[in-house]
């Protein structure tokens, strides 16, 4: 089994710098062109199925990637980003501003983050999306598996399959919008040749 992994296209709030979490904002017209750059990457794929996080970011990337092409996309809810409580939706400097400790801990200690603003810690991430993930591994439904999901949400899934502990969460690869991760299953191995690579993004 071969598990694709990409974070959703670029979008207004990213450029804006503010956290989005289980809120929305709109893909801008860079992160629909991602999305057709990633989608032509992947046409040489026999894709299965598209899971997607059932926020519209991703969603509207997966879509773009799928086009013309007759593939399932499936909606979960675990797949969605880290919540952030009262923070989605304000700039990381007003976040940093406003709660200086809480946010120190979030960026330096990822593993003491107790997510005092009303969300959810880092673990609660990683047991959520990784449910989902061993869900797909073990029904072994589909060769090809594409998985579109969020920044965090990606490094947490893989921090698992690395066994990184959470503390250096934050010394994983950066996950670009639209990277490329590609985690090969067997029955005996798990092989990694693709990690938040972004080859196929040539964008000026």
């Amino acid at each position: 089994m071969k598990l694709y992994l990409t974070r959703h296209g670029q979008t207004e709030w990213n450029l804006q710098r503010r956290l989005q979490g289980w809120k929305n904002s709109n893909l801008t017209s860079k992160g629909r062109k991602e999305a057709v750059l990633l989608g032509e990457r992947l046409r040489s794929v026999d894709l299965d199925i598209i899971f997607s996080s059932s926020s519209m970011r991703a969603l509207e990337t997966a879509e773009i990637i799928a086009r013309d092409r007759d593939i399932e996309i499936k909606l979960e809810d675990n797949l969605r980003e880290i919540h952030s409580g009262k923070w989605e939706g304000n700039s990381l400097l007003d976040i940093e501003k406003l709660f200086p400790e809480e946010y120190y801990i979030y960026q330096n200690a990822p593993h003491l983050y107790e997510a005092n603003n009303g969300g959810e810690t880092f673990f609660q991430v990683q047991k959520r999306a990784i449910s989902v993930i061993n869900r797909i591994i073990y029904e072994g439904e589909y060769e090809n598996v594409l998985i579109i999901t969020h920044g965090v949400t990606v490094r947490v899934i893989m921090a698992y399959f690395e066994n990184y502990p959470m503390k250096k969460l934050w010394e994983t690869p950066h996950i670009n919008n639209t990277s490329l991760t590609l985690i090969e299953i067997d029955e005996k191995n798990i092989n990694i040749p693709l990690y938040g690579d972004i080859s196929h993004l040539k964008i000026d």
